[in-house]
């Protein structure tokens, strides 16, 4: 079996195309894989993000305005999740094809259109994005990226079980599926060429022990 926890930017164009990627991937391969998306925030990924949209670092106010704007599409995309991992899909990717790709700007409405479109029951979806249970449940989402050191998106992890090993495997930057299709198809020996041979874009594997993370 192999897990593969990709984090993402809930707006980011990037990101979208990784997640789509992975989602053929379980689609096609031939193996039992198990995969969660997960929102993350921090001040490297807004200075990222700040840098890439040619806004000053010491613009206050553009800086709190994106940093407001990612954490309630992430809040968005975990009172999503709720009534399903695949309704929270369907808005996460709805809410990135529609800011990254098509340029619409973020707002609550947009959600809600998204989640309605996806099915989702639209009253209960409102009393969730309320609660103190998604933004905790957030929270914990962000305590697992400090605790493994993940600071960029989009960033992977990838076990396979395969390798009889206890441990991940971190990719950061991960602006491509090169590295994690090879990490799902490592046995112990290959791994080791892999090591030896393969040298990574941004330098940025990492070993991630099994503790930090479960599929729920």
């Amino acid at each position: 079996m192999i897990e593969i926890y990709l984090f993402v930017n809930p707006l980011g164009g990037v990101c979208l195309d990784i997640e789509k990627d992975i989602l053929h991937l379980v689609e096609t391969e031939n193996k039992k894989i198990q995969f969660r998306f997960i929102p993350l925030l921090n001040m490297r990924t807004i200075n990222h993000l700040l840098s890439l949209f040619n806004v000053p670092s010491n613009d206050i106010q553009k800086r709190n305005e994106l940093f407001e704007t990612i954490y309630s599409a992430a809040l968005d995309y975990k009172a999503a999740q709720l009534q399903g991992k695949k309704k929270g899909r369907q808005l996460l990717i709805g809410l990135q094809n529609a800011v990254a790709k098509n340029k619409i700007p973020y707002s609550p409405e947009l959600s809600e259109r998204l989640f309605v479109e996806a099915g989702g029951d639209l009253e209960m979806y409102r009393i969730d994005r309320q609660s103190d249970f998604v933004k905790e449940s957030f929270q914990t989402d962000q305590q697992i990226a400090g605790e493994m050191g993940i600071e960029k998106h989009p960033s992977a992890v990838v076990y396979n079980y395969a390798c009889e090993r206890d441990y991940g495997v971190l990719v950061e930057d991960c602006d491509s599926m090169e590295e994690i299709k090879q990490l799902c198809e490592t046995t112990d020996e290959m791994l080791q060429n892999f090591h030896n041979n393969l040298e990574l874009k941004h330098k940025s594997e990492q070993i991630v022990p099994r503790a930090h993370l479960h599929l729920l």
